[in-house]
């Protein structure tokens, strides 16, 4: 799994920018609320946790939300759209270009640092989340997908159930 402790592999700079593309395509789908697009980034089995940073430390494998693989994606997904009441408000990410930490054939293992905004209808605009997502991306015929997409929040306060995808 990426972490901190990896130095950062050099790499090709068409596929650094094939995974930033990814990385901010990720981003943009869940900003504009396309969320039914959110699972086609991903592995048929591929794992999306977000945690904490000290439960990441701790390797406690404990996840604010946690999904095994795309139908549970999808079925997160229907139940937001569907059965979930919450406030309606909006993302905005931040996310910074990829640091590659690891290389196994057509498999990459990267660091990516965010910050996620929030507005709330009729509220400022806040920081709600801020951290790094721990990928393992491969390459499925030209095509990257996510295999693993771990989420590490800096806080430990989540002031708000997390509905919508980090």
């Amino acid at each position: 799994m990426p972490d901190s402790s990896y130095s950062p592999i050099n790499i090709d700079t068409n596929l650094l920018q094939r995974i930033d593309t990814l990385n901010r395509r990720y981003g943009h789908i869940i900003d504009e609320n396309q969320l039914e697009d959110w699972p086609a980034f991903f592995t048929e089995n591929a794992r999306y946790m977000v945690t904490t940073r000290q439960n990441h430390e701790a390797n406690m494998p404990v996840g604010l939300i946690q999904c095994e693989n795309r139908a549970m994606m999808e079925d997160r997904i229907s139940a937001l759209r569907i059965a979930n009441l919450f406030e309606p408000h909006r993302y905005r990410h931040l996310i910074d270009p990829p640091i590659v930490t690891d290389i196994n054939d057509n498999e990459y293992s990267l660091q990516t640092s965010f910050a996620c905004f929030r507005t709330v209808q009729g509220s400022a605009t806040e920081i709600f989340c801020t951290g790094k997502y721990l990928d393992r991306i491969i390459d499925d015929g030209g095509q990257l997908l996510f295999k693993e997409r771990i989420i590490v929040c800096d806080s430990e306060r989540i002031d708000t159930l997390i509905v919508i995808p980090l």
